[in-house]
């Protein structure tokens, strides 16, 4: 079956990026045990991803590039937070290099990683990890099906074979 828009999308992938010296590193991999299942064209995914799949149907192998434009953007210099180290009061202050769950006054959530420390707080980078990141996507189709009409109403997939959330 041809992916299309309203149709649940399985598949296996490897992600890679480059690194300084040139060379490719995985950084991140969905298996047929655990693939990546999700509801093509309901916005979840990177649209150039979801272009890039566009063609292909079950049993189809893929291998694109996105460049850092059409996937987590460039990296933004302002984008660090200085959160008041009153705020981590009962918790300990995390350390440098930790991954911080946060939620912006919209309730948006996103992901800060500590820089540094200072004396009275605790400076967050706000960027994507993968921001400024050409990316390398290879895998394999695994299953397309249509949506269950519940699907399309929640806008997302229940998983490869359409069963509910557990």
């Amino acid at each position: 079956m041809k992916i299309e828009p309203q149709h649940v999308v399985s598949l296996t992938y490897d992600l890679y990026v480059k690194q300084e010296d040139g060379t490719e590193a995985l950084v991140e991999s969905a298996t047929e045990e655990q693939p990546l299942t999700f509801l093509y064209g309901a916005g979840q995914m990177l649209p150039k991803f979801e272009e890039n799949l566009s063609a292909l149907s079950t049993g189809d192998k893929y291998d694109f590039h996105l460049a850092a434009d059409d996937a987590y953007g460039h990296y933004d210099d302002e984008a660090v937070a200085n959160l008041p180290k009153e705020m981590f009061k009962g918790t300990e202050i995390p350390e440098i290099g930790s991954v911080l769950p946060l939620q912006d006054n919209n309730g948006n959530h996103f992901q800060g990683q500590v820089v540094s420390i200072a004396e009275d707080s605790v400076i967050v980078d706000l960027n994507h990890p993968m921001a400024g990141q050409d990316l390398h996507f290879k895998g394999n189709i695994l299953n397309v099906r249509p949506a269950t009409p519940e699907e399309l109403s929640h806008g997302h997939a229940h998983g490869p074979d359409g069963h509910h959330h557990h």
